[in-house]
């Protein structure tokens, strides 16, 4: 047996060695016997601005360079079915600082600090005496400025999700910011300062997430233990969330549209999307060398193969599969393809695939197709829906409680993924 892991768009080197290291260890861990190899494209076949960026208007590129981006997500749609928690997070994904901004105007009611007063005027304050909010905010400053090491739970963490390198920065923002010196100075009793403490972890939580993007390799399990492992340190509770701020974030959260996200996002339709969106374009103008590529990596062994393939990855072997088996040459030894968070369904449905017109059936030679998405993901899209009646097309759900951008790149550390293509595998071994 062997796996054949192709990446999506706008990965290169350095994203592609951590990622595939990730896919490995997990596909290993189940298939001991079994070789897994990856098909690295990126620097061969990826976009790059040939003209420096010279295309984008009041951009002023250094001659002879292009702008130096960051990778980026290649589109953004409207989101639909949110629930609650993914919502709130999109919100401090957007704006990290956004639940200590609610603490901050609003502070709490008086009275709520179990005797010690909660209102900037109460009356019963006992001059020079720190605020517990004061005091958890210089907990938080006083936290080490270097990221932990991996050794230790948070750092391992930090480490494991790629937030390492950006926990720094997320750190002193909300230290530093007005923010939170201000709901600190309003949190006058125990009660307040732990929620103070929650959501002083859920900014600098989101601060890193906002900062790595979808770099980012975090569930919602581990965002959640982070959080935890943060707010305990400064003193407080994870496990209850602050009434107070929760609530209002909560409900906020459940009536704004994505249009934050798309103003944040914006840059990736210009100079960000490159190469991200400039991968998907070069690919519907000259993906047959892709293609071709491909081919030859996955008969330079011999099978049975099963191909996984992550967005891009996946259009380009499903298009690859589709041609091949039209003209009566399937690729021999494949098994099993794997697509993740693919957007093929969506291009066919489009008439935008390459392989089949709208409307027309997977050709004979095709093989079995697992399809796997996440409904928070607006890049996955749902195969057998659009190809009724195949039964050789399986759809599979998985939900990383995380909105996107970051649903999108977090399927590879999710156990139900790898559970879902140890049993495809099984059913294709056993016809």
């Amino acid at each position: 047996m062997r796996f054949l892991f192709v990446h999506g768009t706008g990965v290169r080197r350095e994203r592609h060695d951590r990622l595939f290291a990730l896919v490995r260890e997990r596909l290993t861990a189940r298939f001991p016997d079994a070789a897994v190899d990856s098909c690295y494209w990126g620097d061969r076949f990826g976009a790059t601005l040939g003209a420096g960026g010279r295309s984008v208007p009041g951009l002023k590129p250094a001659q002879g360079t292009a702008p130096d981006a960051p990778d980026r997500i290649d589109e953004i749609d409207e989101i639909d079915e949110i629930d609650a928690e993914t919502a709130e997070w999109a919100l401090l994904l957007a704006d990290p600082l956004c639940e200590l901004r609610v603490l901050a105007e609003a502070g709490w009611p008086a009275g709520s600090g179990s005797g010690e007063g909660a209102a900037d005027d109460d009356p019963f304050a006992m001059p020079g005496v720190q605020a517990a909010g004061i005091r958890v905010l210089a907990t938080l400053a006083g936290l080490p400025p270097a990221p932990p090491h991996p050794g230790d739970e948070l750092g391992s963490l930090l480490y494991g999700t790629g937030l390492a390198a950006h926990f720094p920065a997320a750190l002193d923002a909300a230290a530093r910011s007005a923010e939170a010196a201000r709901a600190a100075e309003r949190a006058t009793g125990d009660p307040q300062a732990r929620e103070l403490a929650t959501a002083l972890a859920r900014a600098v939580t989101a601060g890193a997430l906002a900062a790595a993007g979808a770099d980012a390799d975090c569930t919602g399990a581990e965002r959640d233990r982070l959080v935890e492992l943060l707010t305990t340190r400064l003193g407080g509770d994870a496990r209850v969330p602050g009434a107070r701020a929760a609530a209002f974030l909560g409900r906020l959260a459940m009536r704004v549209t994505t249009q934050p996200l798309l103003n944040a996002w914006r840059g990736s339709l210009t100079v960000g999307a490159t190469p991200a969106l400039g991968d998907i374009l070069r690919y519907q103008a000259r993906g047959h060398d892709l293609r071709e590529f491909l081919h030859a990596r996955i008969t330079a062994a011999p099978g049975p193969t099963v191909l996984i393939g992550h967005s891009l990855g996946g259009i380009a072997l499903v298009d690859l599969l589709a041609l091949a088996a039209a003209r009566g040459e399937a690729v021999p030894g494949t098994e099993l393809l794997v697509t993740v968070g693919s957007q093929a369904p969506f291009l066919y449905e489009l008439g935008a695939l390459t392989a089949l017109e709208p409307g027309a059936k997977l050709p004979y030679g095709f093989p079995r197709w697992l399809n796997v998405y996440d409904r928070q993901d607006v890049l996955s899209y749902l195969a057998g829906p659009v190809f009724p009646g195949d039964a050789r097309i399986t759809d599979h759900e998985i939900g990383s409680r995380q909105p996107f951008p970051a649903c999108h790149s977090a399927y590879w550390k999710q156990d139900a993924l790898y559970e879902r293509i140890e049993r495809a595998v099984a059913e294709a071994e056993n016809g």
